[in-house]
């Protein structure tokens, strides 16, 4: 793929993109659909991404085929059936539950800076998934994740941190994500030489 345009998101024309924004850098991956969200700086998803009601953070790694912020039904009525809220559907006179698309909009997903949601894996709405987190393949994330864990399985639960407290807390003290395009790339070769505990021993002053 060429250069990505800092100002120009690279939306492939089989992406399905409705009442969503992107910042600088980003990405879609052909055959995704984002709904109702923002992409912070640099986000980006790859291959058959569906991601609804959701912020996305500066970084944010998703993978293909990944569901983050999946709408739910109206289980607690007695029918849960989209005839309930797409009622124009199949009656020419009834209009659609817009009450219910409201409430269903404002149940917001949240992905932290620089999270890495794995292949297949599902957010539900309302969860926060914090700076650097890992959301292995196949995950189904029910409940916040704190910044740096990594979380498998379903229902996810937590597998370790990425990072001993002292540098986890550095590193979101440090904000490197905040850090203009050309400060970035000033540390590129410090971002790929050393390790987590370096990089914030050095750039932290």
């Amino acid at each position: 793929m060429p250069k990505l345009d800092p100002d120009t998101p690279h939306i492939p024309a089989d992406c399905e993109v409705s009442n969503s924004t992107f910042g600088r850098y980003c990405e879609l991956g052909r055959g995704s659909r984002v709904l109702n969200s923002d992409f912070g700086d640099y986000a980006y998803c790859d291959r058959y991404a569906d991601i609804t009601n959701t912020s996305v953070g500066k970084f944010a790694n998703i993978a293909a085929f990944t569901r983050i912020g999946p709408t739910d039904h109206p289980w607690r009525n007695a029918a849960q059936h989209h005839f309930l809220y797409r009622s124009h559907y199949y009656w020419a006179d009834e209009a659609d539950w817009d009450e219910f698309f409201v409430q269903r909009a404002s149940r917001r997903t949240a992905l932290g800076p620089d999270c890495w949601i794995g292949h297949g894996a599902i957010i539900k709405p309302e969860v926060t998934i914090g700076a650097g987190a890992v959301v292995a393949s196949g995950a189904v994330v029910t409940k916040d994740v704190a910044p740096f864990t990594i979380v498998a399985g379903v229902a996810a639960e937590p597998l370790r941190m990425r990072f001993p407290d002292e540098v986890a807390q550095d590193l979101l003290d440090l904000a490197w994500w905040d850090w203009e395009h050309e400060r970035l790339h000033a540390a590129l070769a410090d971002f790929r030489a050393l390790p987590a505990a370096e990089f914030v021993a050095k750039y932290k002053a």
